[in-house]
Formats: C-alpha cells, sequence, structure tokens
C-alpha cells in the first residue's frame, strides 16, 4: 500500500466537540476552545502528517439556524468545507438525547456521497451500556461506514479514528510540509487566541457577541507589536470585558500574550482596546474582515491590479 493523502471535514451541532477533536487529531492547538456554543466561526484546517498518509481536516461551525449576517457567513464556511472532501466525520454529544441539532445534521450529512463517520463524543461521562441503544438509533436514521465512540478530551478513541480515516483516503502525495499543522496565518491566530480569553472570563456574561479585529501587527526580532479591538454589542458587556480598574482586560491581555509568545517563539507586545459596535454581526464590513480567507483573496486581487496598473504606465511611455 502507498501513501495516501486527503481532505476529510468535521460536522456537528454547536458544542459537540469539534474544535477539542481537530485539536486532538493534529497533536496541536489549532482551534480555540469555549463552552459557548458557535465559537468556531471559520473553517479552521488541522493537517496530520503519519508515515503512511496525510490528512487534511476541516473544523467547522456547528450547524445552526442563521439569524445574522454572521450566521449566514459561518454556514457558507460549512459548505466549502464540505466540497471536495473523501471522508465526513459527523460528530456528536453522547450525553445529549436525538434532538432538533442531530436531526439537522443527519440531514445534511444524507447529501454527502462518500463515507461517513459518526463519532459518539464524551464518552467519558457516560455509562458504556448506554452506547448500544446509541448506535441502533442512529444507524437506523442514517448508514455509516463506522461508529466510533470517543473522547476528544481524554483522546480516548481518536487513535482508532485516525486509523479508521485513513482506510478511505485515495494514495497520492502530500499537500503540505511535513512539519506544518494549519494553513491559518499568525494575524488571525492572534485573534482568536484573544478572543478564546475573554469567552473563558466574560463566561456568560458576554456570550458569543465578541469579535476581535487587529489594528497592528508588526512582526520583528526581538519583538512582536500587536494591537487589537474587542468589539461587543452593549455598553454594559464593554464594562464586563474592562473589569473593575482594568483588572479583566489585563487578565484577558496577559494571558493572550504568554500564549502568542509560546506560538511566536518570541517576545509580544499587546495592546487591547475595547469598543461598543451594536449589531455588529450584521455589518458585512466587520463580518467580513472575520474571514482571513476573503481577506487574503481581496488583498491578491488588490496586489494584481497594482502590478496591472504598473504595467499600463510603463507601456505608455
Amino acid at each position: 500500500m502507498g501513501f495516501r493523502s486527503g481532505f476529510a471535514a468535521i460536522l456537528g451541532p454547536p458544542n459537540a466537540g469539534k474544535s477539542t477533536l481537530l485539536n486532538a487529531l493534529v497533536g496541536e492547538k489549532v482551534a480555540i476552545v469555549s463552552s459557548h456554543p458557535q465559537t468556531t466561526r471559520n473553517r479552521i484546517l488541522g493537517i496530520v502528517n503519519r508515515p503512511d498518509a496525510q490528512l487534511v481536516i476541516s473544523d467547522t461551525p456547528g450547524l445552526h439556524k442563521p439569524d445574522s449576517l454572521l450566521g449566514r457567513q459561518m454556514l457558507e464556511e460549512i459548505e466549502q468545507a464540505l466540497d471536495g472532501i473523501h471522508v465526513l466525520l459527523l460528530i456528536v454529544d453522547a450525553t445529549r438525547r436525538f434532538s432538533t441539532g442531530e436531526k439537522r445534521l443527519l440531514e445534511r450529512a444524507e447529501l454527502f456521497c462518500g463515507p461517513r463517520i459518526l463519532l459518539l463524543n464524551k464518552i467519558d461521562r457516560i455509562r458504556k451500556d448506554a452506547l448500544l441503544p446509541m448506535i441502533a438509533e442512529y444507524s437506523r436514521r442514517l448508514e455509516f461506514a463506522e461508529i466510533i465512540p470517543i473522547s476528544a478530551l481524554t483522546r480516548d478513541g481518536v487513535a482508532q479514528l485516525l486509523a479508521a480515516m485513513v482506510k478511505y483516503l485515495p494514495e497520492g502525495p502530500a499537500y503540505f510540509p511535513e512539519d506544518q499543522y494549519t494553513d491559518q496565518p499568525e494575524r488571525f491566530l492572534a485573534t482568536e487566541i484573544i478572543r478564546e480569553k475573554v469567552l473563558q472570563h466574560a463566561r456568560q456574561e458576554v456570550p458569543g457577541a465578541v469579535a476581535v479585529l487587529l489594528d497592528r501587527f508588526e512582526e520583528g526580532e526581538p519583538l512582536t507589536r500587536i494591537l487589537a479591538t474587542i468589539y461587543v454589542d452593549r455598553e454594559g458587556q464593554k464594562g464586563i470585558v474592562i473589569g473593575r480598574a482594568g483588572a479583566m482586560l489585563k487578565t484577558i491581555g496577559t494571558e493572550a500574550r504568554l500564549e502568542l509568545e509560546q506560538l511566536l517563539g518570541r517576545k509580544v507586545f499587546l495592546e487591547l482596546f475595547v469598543k461598543v459596535r451594536p449589531d455588529w454581526r450584521d455589518q458585512a464590513a466587520i463580518v467580513r474582515e472575520l474571514d482571513w480567507r476573503r481577506q487574503m483573496e481581496a488583498m491578491s486581487v488588490d496586489e494584481e491590479s497594482q502590478n496591472d496598473s504598473i504595467e499600463m504606465e510603463d507601456g505608455d511611455h
């Protein structure tokens, strides 16, 4: 058997454990994790390199009924992640009863013609004898190539899942260098790490109504300067994020800076601002900026336009 390579996507309801699973599969932190639903807003690519295979796996936003421009963009991210994949991973929370979220998941999965692997996640929280009725329930509703009970948190079943996925990949060369584990640029990772710290510390007081945009990212040795703005919906949320005498914002900034220094391998100067932008989730300018892939495409178009302009000017002489 030759070297295998291919693409997979993780699909599931909000809070099923998709990002935790991606991190467990890759063995590195490539997606932020929080207990808030809809923490993941973009396709997050993780790359698993093995001696016999390379798996390129996309984490996706939770399947939901969109109520904003941001929500609609998140559903577009899901559809793009499913385009051209070889294996579809469906993850559900084994501690939850089958409901609307799981029904929506199976309806979308039924449209995929390739192998589907169902993952019953969080088995560390349930009795083992509860698994058989659950497997029977899902098998009755849709056909799966494999059904694997796992715990993304403890990594129980993750090695078995990787071995199962490799079976369904075609033979072919690697798509990425063997030392690369994500395609996300450092700028995007910086905003995600900051947002994760906000969600961890503000908890229920600032539900997913947080966006983080970079104002400046100056790479240098031995110091990288990062200035970022945290956007919230309401004035009260701004006060919560800042905290008494700025204590909350200081904690968020310190934890984010330390993680960024570990990620970047150099010292970081991080300065954070908090601004109120009501209904930012329906404002196209902010929503577009949250999608780094679209930003990169726009930058490429601008560069091509500038090059065309220069060539035209040269031709006029």
